[in-house]
């Protein structure tokens, strides 16, 4: 299973009552060391995982492939990663972010006593500001990333090289992203005093910028070759008039099914009875996402709030109205 994912059905619970690693399944021999040595940020580990899933699932939630869990299954996406494609990629990428972004959030807020603020500034203050707050110590939680997700990812082999490169895309993205934050100090706002941090991203934006590494992600050709420690694959861009993917690229080198159809084999769900959108031409629009098949339509009332009034001083009375409203699903 996914190193991560792991953890699937264990986060919803690691904050609320003890942890014990070896009940946690799947882990791997160092990362139960991992588990162990530092048990007081694994919910922030686990919180990370929740946050990557759930992206995954905003990111494609229009497409064929909608990041689908599986429940009771400890290969929570199913055999959907099995094989070494675009998605799983991302989900590789995004689950990293995912830790990383819940680890570096959660020394900021004091919540662990073996990590905090960052106390190594970068840079001297600028005009009209200086340093203040709590600046996150992104690089810690990207420490903890690398030493968790990749803890999995030391065999010799073509997919365990894919999955270390894009684990560290994801985290990297978050290096490339903090930017500063600041606050304005002095009489009604009057910003006689502004005092700035060092601050991540909002994860969304990772999200996006992930999403779209997704989109142009290199396709790969494994070569193999003999070290003094044996057999050893690596990587090698296929396309030879194509650029070398960077440390911030996705790489892939197995093509994706199409998930139109439900596959066991494959892990996919297919289309059927999915929301599509028939105005639109893309993914999400009903010729593409339900596969040429077609689609059909039902009608839905649903209550909502309407002729919103606001009262001085100071509350909202509404009416409630039932609107009607056209419902697109792929046969």
């Amino acid at each position: 299973p996914l190193w991560s994912l792991a953890l699937g059905q264990q986060y919803s619970s690691l904050g609320s009552q003890p942890i014990l690693c070896g009940s946690i399944p799947g882990l791997v021999p160092k990362q139960l060391r991992f588990c162990r040595n530092y048990i007081e940020i694994m919910p922030s580990v686990a919180e990370g995982v929740k946050l990557g899933i759930q992206e995954c699932q905003h990111q494609f939630r229009g497409r064929r492939w909608n990041c689908t869990t599986i429940k009771d299954n400890l290969a929570i996406f199913g055999p959907v990663l099995d094989k070494a494609t675009r998605e799983s990629a991302f989900v590789h990428a995004i689950a990293s972010a995912g830790v990383a972004f819940a680890v570096t959030r959660s020394c900021a807020e004091g919540t662990s006593t073996m990590c905090g603020c960052d106390s190594h500034h970068k840079g001297p203050p600028g005009e009209g500001w200086k340093w203040g707050g709590c600046s996150e110590d992104a690089e810690f939680g990207v420490l903890v990333s690398r030493e968790f997700a990749d803890a999995r990812e030391n065999r010799p082999d073509a997919r365990s090289a894919m999955n270390r490169h894009n684990n560290e895309a994801g985290r990297t993205t978050i290096l490339d992203h903090m930017h500063l934050r600041c606050k304005c100090h002095g009489l009604s706002g009057s910003c006689e005093v502004k005092t700035c941090w060092w601050a991540q991203p909002d994860f969304r934006m990772l999200g996006d910028y992930l999403k779209d590494k997704y989109d142009s992600a290199s396709e790969m050709v494994v070569e193999k070759h003999r070290e003094s420690r044996g057999w050893v694959e690596t990587l090698r861009v296929k396309y030879a008039f194509f650029k070398h993917p960077t440390e911030r690229d996705l790489v892939y080198y197995e093509g994706s099914p199409n998930f139109c159809e439900p596959n066991p084999e494959t892990g996919s769900f297919g289309t059927r009875d999915r929301v599509c959108n028939v105005s639109s031409h893309g993914i999400e629009g009903c010729d593409l996402l339900c596969c040429g098949r077609g689609h059909n339509t039902r009608t839905e009332k649903r209550k909502e709030k309407c002729h919103c009034i606001f009262h001085w001083c100071c509350y909202v009375s509404c009416q409630e109205c039932v609107r009607v409203y056209d419902v697109h699903t792929c046969k």
